[in-house]
């Protein structure tokens, strides 16, 4: 009987997904991610595993070429970066993810912190809980300015919702520097590859508006933090709402901490009872398929040798 190790830290004993899956004549395994985890303890996760149901865990080449019964990995999310996919390709391992799977929820929330930065609404919550009764100006979102980093499934759910508001979006149809010098507010909904890391980079930052803000619910490393924090910090753009950091959870060193204007949440944005429950659904559904050799969403199988898959 084939094994399935489950790392997405949502899906537990006896939900719907893991009812399915034994349902398939699977035995399944948790074993949730909640922080990093060394390669020992996730090659040893894996001990015996066919297929594997992941959060963002780092598949790395090490971790993958300890997993000589591993066949086929699905990401229960859009980003698979953690997944070392040319290593995978050698090994015969089939990478697959869900492509648009929580792009309404990601959408809504890019709203939600657009509006959060507008108003500051962050800093007068924090100053009531703290006793105070702080009253500040911010700003509408209608007659502003949003340029959209990217072009995939959220980034198309974002623009009606921001037009609805009011405002003018600019994206792929426009240069990018173009983009950074007319935006009154700046979303990266791109993929993190080489080509995108560090892709808002000091240079970067000093093409934005002094009052503009930062809004990342994509990869950290698509900013440069150190970057970040100063032009915040300098006055050169007006603030930042992070979903996603370089490093996390974030660091108690972090540069990011105690600059004003920047808020970092903790990678929430597609987690929605919605989306998380199509999430695991279809990354349930999607693996069966790619065990049995038919995956719809791999991202490599067309590359893998016939005579090297697993």
């Amino acid at each position: 009987m084939s094994t399935i190790l489950i790392t997405t830290d949502y899906l537990r004993p006896g939900d719907e997904v893991d009812t399915y899956l034994t349902g398939q004549g699977f035995t399944t395994r948790h074993d949730p991610m909640r922080g990093p985890r060394r390669p020992a303890d996730l090659i040893a996760a894996l001990a015996g595993a066919d297929g594997a149901l992941i959060a963002n865990e780092p598949m790395t080449e090490q971790v993958l070429a300890a997993s000589p019964g591993l066949r086929a990995i699905v990401r229960t999310g859009v980003g698979y970066d953690s997944v070392d996919v040319p290593a995978a390709t050698r090994l015969g391992i089939s990478v697959s993810n869900l492509p648009g799977i929580n792009a309404n929820a990601v959408a809504e929330y890019t709203l939600a912190l657009l509006l959060a930065q507008a108003r500051h609404l962050v800093p007068m919550a924090v100053g009531v809980a703290a006793g105070d009764w702080p009253r500040r100006d911010g700003h509408e979102l209608r007659g502003k300015t949003l340029g959209l980093i990217g072009r995939g499934a959220v980034a198309q759910r974002v623009r009606p919702l921001a037009e609805a508001f009011g405002m003018t979006v600019l994206g792929h149809e426009v240069p990018l520097e173009h983009l950074l010098r007319a935006a009154d507010y700046v979303s990266i909904h791109t993929a993190l590859t080489p080509r995108t890391r560090h892709l808002i980079d000091a240079a970067a930052l000093a093409r934005m508006k002094p009052t503009a803000h930062l809004i990342n619910t994509a990869r950290g490393p698509i900013v440069d933090v150190a970057a970040l924090a100063e032009a915040v910090r300098s006055g050169r753009i007006a603030g930042a709402a992070l979903d996603v950091v370089d490093v996390e959870p974030l660091p108690a060193e972090s540069l990011l901490r105690g600059v004003d204007g920047i808020t970092v949440y903790s990678h929430m944005a597609g987690q929605t009872i919605e989306a998380r429950r199509d999430s695991g659904r279809c990354g349930a559904s999607e693996l069966v398929a790619a065990l049995a050799g038919n995956p719809q969403t791999s991202v490599n199988a067309h590359l893998i040798d016939p005579e090297q898959r697993r």
